[in-house]
């Protein structure tokens, strides 16, 4: 393994406290269908995943279907929330100020969502227009295809990159990508058992607080060169 050469970090949840509005706005409007399940149990089981595949497992285990209007709407209000209520993780811009490696985004949002949440926390001009989208490239995480783009876009090594993940179904993307990955539990929609779960689903180690970052970079770069 050779020097660390890209920094990917997943939006939501890592760089942003969305998830958890996310999962209110879901919480809510799946509760007017009939189907009673919390913003908790939604973030702790669905987090990192698009909202067509949380719907599509959760009709099979009700056996309800959801009309395209009803998908549509919950897209349409989780936007709206985002562009006024959403808010960066503490310490990202600071973060991001002691980083000098290349950098970029992989997440599962959509284009118009990434741009709408990371402009309103003033985050979209240090990505762009290095910010990736699932829905975009192929497959959404945890199929692996959205970190292989970002990697031929920089012409990295899977090895060189370092993935910073709030979720397992994000972390098992990245290391089915041959990334190194970081886990990341510092969000609103963090719970009881999350570093173990980021852990089990194979990241490296696990870190609370932004600021610690860079200093990890540093630590797992001396790893390889070990």
């Amino acid at each position: 393994m050779g020097h660390p050469q890209l920094l990917i970090f997943d939006c939501d949840g890592v760089l942003i406290d969305s998830e958890i509005i996310a999962a209110k706005v879901q919480c809510e409007l799946l509760g007017e269908e009939g189907i009673e399940i919390d913003a908790g149990e939604i973030a702790a089981r669905f987090a990192g995943l698009t909202w067509p595949t949380i719907v599509e497992r959760l009709g099979e285990e009700t056996g309800r279907r959801f009309s395209a209007a009803f998908m549509k709407r919950v897209d349409e209000e989780i936007d709206r929330r985002l562009a006024t209520e959403a808010e960066e993780i503490a310490g990202a811009h600071e973060m991001l100020d002691r980083l000098e490696m290349a950098r970029c985004i992989c997440s599962n949002s959509t284009a118009h969502r990434l741009e709408l949440e990371l402009d309103h926390v003033g985050l979209w001009d240090r990505f762009r227009p290095y910010v990736f989208s699932a829905v975009d490239v192929g497959k959404a995480k945890p199929a692996p295809d959205v970190f292989l783009h970002a990697l031929s876009v920089f012409g990295v090594p899977a090895d060189r990159a370092i993935v910073l993940e709030d979720s397992v179904h994000g972390v098992a993307g990245a290391r089915a990508a041959g990334c190194r990955v970081v886990g990341f539990t510092g969000a609103g929609h963090s719970y009881p058992g999350h570093a173990d779960a980021l852990t089990e689903a194979g990241a490296e180690t696990v870190i609370k607080r932004l600021a610690d970052f860079p200093a990890l970079v540093e630590v797992l770069a001396a790893w390889q060169d070990a």
